[in-house]
């Protein structure tokens, strides 16, 4: 199953969606949030955005319809966190996927368009993941220098030769993410200290299987994309350890770098936004209720880090404040 989300997040990166019929049971009870009885509900939910993002929402759909009935339909597409971001102002979603927080000018379009009050929920963690070909036996740590030299704007740099001395003569070959993702704002901000500023002459795309391909075809290739993509291709590729710049040590992507909070600076945390009117709507809570009462099972099923138990608390107490201003307005 866990592979059959990557393949909708390939056929959904060229502008489709994958529908899926939602199951509609009793869940969310808690201490502090309400239990939503799913076998009265109806409707559509409809999320775009990141595709790092995606295929979680795609696993926390599939689980709720799972739990029981098919009273409410969700549909998952992928355009990147900006693309998703832009429908989601103009009011086309419900739901935005998003693999960094919501910009300065994305929320004064969303409040342009009248879209009213939105909530912004943590969902998982990623550990952004810098991947090269399993021929590469040399680059098996980096630092945040080496990677700001291959990756900065104006960058020459086309052989592993001229990143450290002692790497082979092999030319180096880049693939990425593309620039309307928030992962490329991410990683461009964390290696090379400004968001959006990199080099262009790499193969920029929001589908990352096509990385996984080009990659995994190449023997002096690099590129980069969400923890999960590499959990789910590491037979193919090679995970690339990064030198945190505060130890001096070598530390490899996983969830207990991530929650150790030893992995930088390409940790980071994932949220889904929901639009203010369409979480007055039963449907949309109960199914972000679901998400939270059933987060860990979520992650391990899309290859995720699940949140931490104090991030979990944070994003439950946000939920049900949430909750009680929607159903007071």
């Amino acid at each position: 199953m866990k592979s059959s989300l990557r393949r909708h997040g390939a056929v959904l990166g060229v502008g489709t969606a994958v529908c899926l019929a939602v199951a509609s049971v009793a869940v969310g009870a808690s201490a502090q949030n309400p239990t939503y009885n799913l076998k009265k509900l109806g409707g559509s939910i409809t999320a775009d955005g990141s595709s790092t993002v995606g295929p979680y929402t795609t696993a926390a759909a599939e689980l709720f319809r799972k739990a029981g009935a098919d009273g409410v339909r969700v549909t998952v597409g992928i355009s990147g966190t900006g693309g998703g971001f832009q429908r989601f102002c103009k009011g086309e979603t419900d739901l935005s996927d998003a693999s960094r927080p919501m910009k300065i000018s994305e929320a004064k379009a969303c409040k342009d368009n009248a879209i009213g009050a939105w909530r912004a929920f943590t969902v998982a963690n990623d550990a952004l993941t810098i991947v090269v070909n399993q021929q590469n036996t040399w680059a098996k740590c980096l630092s945040v220098p080496e990677l700001k030299k291959i990756w900065e704007p104006g960058s020459k740099v086309n052989n592993w030769k001229d990143v450290r001395p002692g790497f082979p003569d092999v030319p180096l070959k880049l693939f990425g993410a593309g620039t309307d993702s928030g992962t490329f704002d991410y990683f461009t901000e964390a290696i090379n200290g400004k968001a959006k500023a990199s080099r262009s002459d790499y193969q920029a795309t929001e589908d990352d299987n096509i990385t996984v391909q080009g990659v995994s075809g190449e023997r002096g290739a690099m590129g980069y994309f969400g923890y999960s993509y590499f959990v789910e291709n590491q037979s193919k590729l090679n995970a690339v350890e990064i030198r945190n710049p505060k130890t001096d040590k070598c530390v490899a992507p996983s969830k207990a770098s991530v929650f150790t909070n030893t992995y930088k600076p390409l940790s980071r945390p994932l949220f889904i936004y929901a639009k203010g009117s369409s979480f007055k709507r039963k449907e949309v809570q109960a199914f972000l209720d679901y998400v939270f009462d059933n987060e860990v099972a979520i992650a391990n099923r899309a290859d995720f880090i699940s949140l931490t138990p104090k991030q979990l608390k944070r994003a439950r107490t946000n939920f049900a404040l949430a909750v009680k201003a929607a159903n007071r307005t």
